[in-house]
């Protein structure tokens, strides 16, 4: 039985044309209405917990411990294809932050994969469902989990920002995070609006997902006109806004096949040609590669052992001739000769063979490295074994230790840069270890790039790194992406080393010991010093901006015109520093110790000093305007002329403190203080009600600058 056929006049045909445009647009209005509503939720849901994160971790009275792993793995596996700079090792938060932080990584995810779950299934999302919008198939039915996923997944999200993430990597602008953000933007804008066709305004996630986006309302009237008998008519105006999408896949993959069979099994024969040819090629390539490499590998062992044989001491062979057997034996470059050139460094007495040994090991370049890494620490072992009593054995035992200290260090300033990316000199001796009677060796590698070398726990002291740099940019030859390359220094020993004018930014530096060292105008920005040793270091104007010395030891450094902007010295001390002129401005002071330092005229402006100490300090013509000071142990300590505008003293002790200003020492006038105009600035408008331990003299003198407290008039 064939339906009737609906037929309307040319009035009834406009009109519906207009109410179509008027409901279309409506409907789209409301469709990126919820669409925003949709990402505003899920943004939300973890901008809020992250907030509440950071303001916890800047609180002093939590307890700290390492992120969370989960959050680690995330930052990294974001920041790679972000080229975003990434932190390692040690990184202690308080403990409220890594659970609200953990909540902000897992709401976001939690929530879409809800609305998903929601949209598949009743083909409405939450405001979706507020807004009138709804999702179906063919049928009219909710979509389901695959058709959801291609549609939102692949759709809406991985096309469109595939193709702003290939424009923006390859693009003048790369790694500019701001640019990638906006071409994201707008692919994902630009495919949620479609493009107009025959077919009407249908974007690109529904034509793959087979889906539509219909008024709810209006779904359900047709299922009111269904109910009252008026099947044919619901099904007729429905049937007419799907059609044209419906006709425009009868030309399908499979047709087109049925087609053209011999097209077909043409394309068939010629892709399986092709791959048993590849295969062929492939197999040949790789067994004449195999048999070279026996061959080369023969034809080495044999020249090794005729070498070897002209080395031994009964081979009746001249001086020259084992010189040139040396030297024929680094270019063989193969594992055995490395292993009998390291050893016969140590083993060989002649002074003229010893700098051939060198210069063959020389020749041979990093790759001698891990063996002499490997003998290295042997004759460590044999050297301590002796004792520390100066005999002849402890000097012949010291001598071959310095050989093979010297002959590294001549390699690593031949092959700088590239050629010496991950060398692992972890746990070697290459400096003095401070015990009497110990090698006399001084490292020298100045004005070098050692950037991805491997110094963990090595033992460096005293050496000398003047302008190296230990850190490079990658492959995408820029700096602060995720490739660069950065040495590791966790835990190496670097006792009066002098790195004056080395690059050290982000590098590795956790439990450092850099006592009585030397990194004057060093930059040391985003470098990690988690516990480092730095006591009476000289940092004269260096660069540690965002740098991290949590409970780092500085105690008696020179920190003279450094910069310490929004650097992280969480219970830091710093007892009798020298800090004057230091820019701490925005830095994470709480719970440092600076009892006895220098600070006069250094920058503290909206730093946090919540719970520091700095009982019996020089805080002269320091900038504490909007300082966070709550308290704060101030006992004895020197403000005059400082600025306090602005800043929180809630519960700081004044003990003893001197606030009124006294005559400047002529031995002090080399320093800088900042011109407050009048001394009444200093203190006017700063609330001293929770301050503790305030004398009568330090009150009236708050009083009459413009402070405030109940007691003043």
């Amino acid at each position: 039985m064939t339906s009737p056929i609906v037929r309307r006049t040319s009035n009834q045909s406009g009109q519906s044309k207009k109410s179509e445009r008027a409901n279309s647009l409506l409907l789209g209005s409301r469709r990126f209405a919820a669409w925003a509503a949709e990402i505003t939720l899920v943004v939300t849901s973890g901008l809020i917990p992250f907030g509440l994160g950071v303001y916890a971790n800047s609180r002093s009275d939590l307890n700290r411990v390492p992120l969370n792993p989960v959050l680690v793995v995330t930052e990294r596996a974001i920041a790679r294809p972000l080229a975003l700079p990434v932190s390692y090792g040690i990184r202690n938060v308080a403990w409220p932050t890594n659970i609200l932080w953990t909540i902000a990584l897992l709401a976001p995810v939690t929530l879409s994969w809800w609305q998903l779950y929601l949209l598949a299934k009743t083909g409405s999302t939450i405001p979706k469902r507020w807004l009138k919008v709804r999702v179906v198939n063919e049928q009219g039915k909710p979509p389901g989990l695959g058709a959801v996923a291609i549609r939102e997944g692949v759709g809406r999200w991985t096309v469109p920002i595939s193709i702003a993430y290939l424009l923006w990597r390859y693009s003048f602008a790369f790694p500019n995070l701001g640019l990638f953000t906006f071409l994201s933007l707008l692919m994902i804008v630009g495919e949620g609006i479609g493009l107009p066709s025959r077919r009407g305004r249908r974007a690109l996630h529904d034509r793959l997902a087979g889906t539509y986006t219909i008024d709810a309302v209006l779904a359900s009237n047709r299922q009111a006109q269904s109910a009252d008998g008026n099947e044919e008519a619901a099904e007729w105006q429905e049937g007419e806004e799907l059609a044209a999408d419906r006709t425009s896949q009868s030309h399908n993959l499979w047709r087109r096949i049925q087609q053209n069979p011999n097209l077909t099994l043409f394309g068939v024969g010629l892709t399986s040609m092709t791959a048993v040819l590849a295969t062929l090629i492939g197999t040949q390539v790789y067994i004449q590669i195999q048999q070279s490499q026996r061959a080369t590998k023969q034809i080495n062992s044999q020249q090794f052992l005729e070498l070897v044989k002209q080395l031994t001491p009964n081979s009746g062979a001249t001086n020259e001739q084992r010189q040139s057997a040396i030297l024929a034996m680094g270019g063989l470059n193969d594992p055995q000769s490395i292993k009998f050139l390291a050893d016969l460094l140590v083993s060989e007495t002649d002074p003229s063979l010893l700098d051939t040994i060198q210069q063959a090991l020389t020749t041979v370049g990093p790759q001698a490295i891990p063996e002499l890494k490997n003998k290295n620490q042997f004759l460590v072992s044999e050297l301590e074994s002796v004792g520390s009593t100066a005999t002849k054995e402890r000097e012949l035992r010291q001598g071959r230790l310095q050989r093979n200290q010297r002959t590294i260090n001549k390699i690593l300033s031949v092959y700088s840069g590239k050629k010496i990316d991950g060398v692992d000199l972890s746990r070697t001796q290459l400096g003095q270890s401070g015990t009497p009677g110990s090698s006399f060796f001084n490292l020298v590698l100045d004005n070098l790039d050692l950037s991805g070398v491997k110094f963990k726990s090595a033992n460096l002291n005293q050496a000398s790194f003047k302008g190296t740099r230990f850190r490079s940019v990658g492959e995408d030859g820029r700096w602060d992406t995720y490739d660069d390359v950065m040495a590791d220094l966790s835990q190496a020993q670097l006792q009066q080393a002098n790195l004056t004018d080395a690059n050290l930014s982000r590098v590795l530096m956790n439990r450092i010991d850099l006592s009585r060292a030397t990194l004057n105008r060093a930059n040391l920005s985003n470098a990690r010093l988690y516990d480092a040793k730095l006591n009476s270091t000289q940092l004269v104007g260096a660069d540690l901006r965002n740098a991290v010395l949590e409970k780092a030891s500085l105690t008696g450094a020179d920190l003279g015109d450094a910069k310490l902007n929004e650097a992280n010295l969480y219970a830091a001390r710093l007892g009798r520093a020298t800090a004057i002129g230091t820019q701490l401005s925005f830095a994470n002071l709480i719970n440092t110790d600076w009892q006895g330092a220098d600070l006069s005229g250094a920058y503290l402006d909206r730093a946090n000093l919540s719970n520091a100490n700095f009982s019996a300090t020089r805080l002269t013509g320091a900038v504490l305007r909007s300082a966070q000071m709550e308290n704060v142990n101030l006992q004895n300590a020197d403000l005059s002329l400082a600025d306090l505008r602005g800043a929180n003293v809630a519960g700081a002790d004044f003990k003893g403190a001197i606030l009124a200003p006294s005559k400047q020492d002529p031995a002090d006038q080399f320093v800088q203080t900042p011109d407050l105009g009048s001394v009444s600035a200093v203190v006017q408008g700063v609330d001293f009600s929770q301050a503790k331990n305030l004398d009568a003299k330090q009150l009236a003198y708050i009083c009459t600058q413009g402070g405030i407290h109940p007691r003043c008039p």
